[in-house]
């Protein structure tokens, strides 16, 4: 499907030198001489290589058609990991590469959302915001001032990530997936 290049947002799919690209950045890009153009930056949904690219204003650009579906991981199965479709209830495997970096938050049961082009997947994924448990946190020093705010902790997973200095071990806080930031405490259960 063809759309104008002032169309393209964040997160879509696009063709490219016959290859899938998902965009990451955007930008509108007014230079004093010549005309306006659109700075895109992409990564390559299969060799997750990134590259950038400009398109004028006015030219046309192959968006690809993305199908989303809603699945529950139910296990790993060495170097696939098995879901359940929601719809049907069927078992289906996919590569564990379609998860990316946040592939050590996927827990069992959790609802992930699996991304297709040409009925082929291209993406996996996980809520945007996980439960963690804090493994390993580093004492505060007495005396340090409340700017000095977040300190590194390593989660039961293995994640490395900066909490704010009243988080101790055995903690559960809230992290987002999208980048390993700390959101809050979780709520306690009841």
């Amino acid at each position: 499907m063809k759309t104008n290049a002032n169309s393209l947002r964040v997160g879509n799919v696009i063709e490219f030198q016959n290859q899938l690209w998902t965009v990451l950045k955007r930008d509108h890009v007014k230079p004093g001489k010549g005309g306006a153009y659109i700075q895109i930056e992409m990564k390559n949904i299969v060799t997750g290589n990134k590259t950038n690219t400009r398109y004028n204003s006015s030219e046309d650009v192959d968006v690809a058609f993305v199908e989303q579906k809603n699945y529950q991981f139910q296990y790993f199965d060495q170097n696939e990991l098995v879901a359940m479709d929601m719809e049907n209830f069927e078992t289906v495997q996919f590569p564990k590469d379609l998860v990316g970096e946040p592939l050590p938050f996927l827990q069992e049961g959790m609802n992930i959302r699996v991304e297709y082009c040409n009925d082929k997947p291209i993406s996996i994924a996980l809520p945007e915001q996980v439960l963690g448990i804090v493994e390993q946190a580093d004492a505060v020093v007495k005396g340090q001032t409340a700017s000095a705010s977040y300190k590194p902790a390593i989660l039961q997973n293995g994640v490395r990530v900066l909490v704010p200095p009243f988080i101790s071990t055995g903690e559960e806080i809230i992290v987002r997936t999208e980048d390993f930031t700390y959101v809050s405490r979780a709520k306690p259960h009841s």
